[in-house]
């Protein structure tokens, strides 16, 4: 009887990853640390052929490895901005990297190894399949964030992410297992068949799916999930934190699409309410709580935590305009919060990185072109047309209105007009005080690219928006239609 191996042509993009990633770590470790620029250099070239391999796949809805790994339309857009994501973060720390004399070639591999894991989610087609790519990613990003072994606050941020992170592993894994308990599958396919048919689901099953949404909260800095945020966005090498806060949010909050609306389709009204209660309060904490910050990178773990709470807000439509208003909001995501960023890692003043936002006092004056970004950044993100940011708060909006999610939608609009004052104080800080002294000059080849191509994209996309919404469209129609 012959012998039948699984299909892995679904998987192409992510085992070439890991192979990559296998073969550089090699090249790292003969070489010495005298490869890391080499070793970053290709890793980025890796992840433009997984794109390419990713992007090769089109719009079919296949399956492979036993049914537990699934590729669609849907998974090519996440994957091909969880990949900008990590390219964009990968390019802007080589230079930083070399200031701060960080580098070592582990950094890309690890980088490689959490984009591997981000995609693999992206595409589980079972809780198994789930867990597995969602580890590989926490793993990685454990060790990125104590990257700095002789920096208190690194190992200290590192400490605070590796605890929770497995708290909230535990919480998924709990739900998965009363989820099987009481459904007798792990598959995402079977799941969808027996609640198709029942349109109901048991007490047991409402449980796994609470603490399965838990767990995925946790990974998206979802309120009451959020409380990791700040401290490990502050503590963490601002290299690092450039990766954390794009990548992973878009892989877990498309991860949290998949088991949610495809085996939990049916079960909408039992989860939708959890998730709009979610949503209004991560909107509400991340506003108020950027307020009283006055530290960029704790101001940006708020910021993270409002846009969660606003990409929540069309998920909890549950319908097929809430998944677009999904897919627009991280597509957007990427270019808005990774080109601040890469600012954040320009602010170096006599030798030394700093991280206050008064140090951006007179920007304007000293270096105009990069407070000129940082404005384009900070207006689109508080959905100032015509920026993508615009674009990306209007079709969550729409998709919670079209659900008659009111009350929602209403609060998430106020709660953005008060989001706005922290962005404009920003500007007003860079426009109009007093210059606190210019940063270190020059800003370097990779940086300078990085924060033009990302604020040409915020810009471009808020005035022609279409390759971005007609891609999100297409990709929500093929996931419906599976």
């Amino acid at each position: 009887m012959p012998l039948l191996l699984p299909d892995f042509t679904p998987a192409l993009p992510e085992i070439f990853l890991a192979c990559a990633a296998m073969a550089l770590l090699m090249l790292g470790v003969f070489q010495g640390e005298k490869s890391a620029k080499e070793v970053s250099w290709l890793s980025v070239a890796a992840l433009v052929i997984a794109g390419a391999l990713v992007a090769s796949r089109g719009m079919e809805r296949r399956t492979g490895l036993e049914d537990m790994f699934i590729v669609d339309g849907f998974s090519m857009f996440m994957k091909l901005f969880v990949i900008a994501g990590a390219s964009i973060a990968l390019i802007a720390a080589i230079r930083f990297n070399a200031r701060e004399k960080t580098e070592r070639f582990e950094f890309p591999i690890l980088i490689l190894l959490a984009t591997t894991g981000m995609m693999m989610m992206i595409s589980a087609n079972d809780l198994i399949s789930l867990y597995l790519g969602l580890e590989l990613q926490s793993l990685s990003l454990y060790i990125l964030t104590s990257y700095n072994r002789d920096d208190v606050r690194s190992t200290e941020a590192g400490l605070k992410y590796f605890v929770l992170g497995a708290v909230s592993s535990g919480m998924l894994l709990y739900g998965s297992s009363m989820v099987y308990g009481f459904a007798g599958t792990t598959s995402f396919t079977s799941l969808a068949e027996i609640f198709g048919s029942t349109d109901s689901g048991s007490i047991g099953i409402i449980i796994g799916i609470v603490f399965i949404s838990a767990g995925l909260a946790f990974k998206v800095s979802a309120v009451p999930f959020h409380m990791w945020t700040p401290d490990v966005y502050e503590g963490a090498p601002s290299q690092v934190t450039s990766f954390l806060s794009v990548a992973p949010k878009i892989a877990a909050m498309a991860l949290f699409t998949r088991i949610l609306y495809d085996p939990f389709g049916h079960l909408v009204g039992e989860w939708r309410q959890i998730i709009a209660t979610i949503s209004l309060l991560s909107m509400a904490v991340g506003a108020l709580g950027a307020i009283s910050q006055r530290n960029f990178k704790r101001l940006m773990a708020y910021i993270s935590i409002g846009h969660m709470g606003y990409a929540l807000a069309a998920f909890a439509a549950g319908t097929e305009d809430g998944v677009r208003g999904v897919l627009i909001y991280m597509a957007m995501y990427v270019f808005m919060v990774g080109g601040t960023f890469a600012i954040i890692l320009c602010m170096r003043r006599d030798g030394k990185a700093v991280e206050r936002i008064d140090d951006l006092a007179g920007l304007a004056r000293t270096q105009p072109a990069l407070a000129v970004a940082l404005a384009i950044f900070m207006f689109s993100m508080a959905g100032i047309p015509p920026l993508a940011g615009f674009w990306s708060k209007f079709y969550v909006f729409y998709a919670a209105i079209n659900a008659n999610l009111y009350t929602l939608a209403i609060l998430g609009m106020v709660i953005s007009v008060v989001g706005a004052f922290y962005y404009i104080r920003i500007v007003k800080i860079m426009f109009f005080d007093e210059p606190a002294g210019a940063f270190d000059t020059p800003l370097g080849a990779e940086l300078a690219g990085v924060i033009f191509v990302t604020a040409l994209a915020t810009v471009l996309f808020g005035i022609f928006p279409s390759p971005i919404i007609s891609g999100a469209e297409a990709a929500a129609a093929s996931f419906f239609a599976g």
